[in-house]
């Protein structure tokens, strides 16, 4: 019999593989229950209830994502370079990670607590500031033009990503979310460089 914390994190961890599966519009207890061999009741013994699953998952997304953009950050000396990585890093985390990518568009969200949309909402507006932040940084170290509208730029990566995952999700996972991406991010840093 697994212990608390480890049957919390297979009930996570499946959750986010039924993500994965092209009928994964609404999942319920009932079947995910199925699916790890235990009863709804054993579910509502670890969480409280489906959104209170859709808050853990939201909550490794969180903590994975932002470690790596505090790593991005901290190791790399480079303001560009800090944007391209946390670039990478996000489309990359959307390949390893097909239903969190559900999850950070909202689309496995429909139909649940509107609490988890705003708490996706702000994991977007965390990225993008983060991505500002690092072109900021970029431009203390003359990387990019001193005119570039800061703000606007970062909105504008921070939406190329949010646009990738959802083509990634919406095509059944199928088109690579990283494709021409090494083209593409000097068709978006075109006209920024210094």
């Amino acid at each position: 019999m697994a212990r608390s914390g480890e049957r919390k994190t297979q009930i996570l961890q499946t959750l986010a593989q039924m993500l994965e599966g092209p009928s994964a519009e609404r999942i319920t207890t009932a079947a995910l229950a199925a699916r790890i061999e235990v009863s709804e009741a054993a579910l509502y013994r670890h969480f409280k209830g489906k959104a209170d699953m859709f808050a853990g998952l939201i909550d490794f997304v969180e903590q994975t994502l932002f470690s790596l953009i505090n790593k991005i950050t901290t190791e790399e000396q480079s303001g560009l370079r800090q944007t391209e990585a946390i670039m990478t890093m996000l489309l990359g985390f959307a390949q390893k990670n097909r239903g969190m990518t559900r999850v950070l568009i909202g689309d496995a969200l429909v139909s649940e607590d509107e609490a988890l949309q705003v708490r996706i909402n702000q994991i977007h507006d965390r990225i993008e500031a983060a991505l500002k932040q690092a072109l900021r940084f970029a431009a203390t170290r003359n990387e990019i033009a001193a005119d570039v509208d800061l703000a606007a730029q970062a909105n504008a990566l921070m939406s190329f990503v949010a646009g990738r995952w959802h083509q990634y999700a919406k095509s059944g996972f199928r088109r690579d979310p990283a494709e021409f991406w090494q083209r593409q991010w000097k068709q978006l840093m075109e006209g920024v460089l210094a």
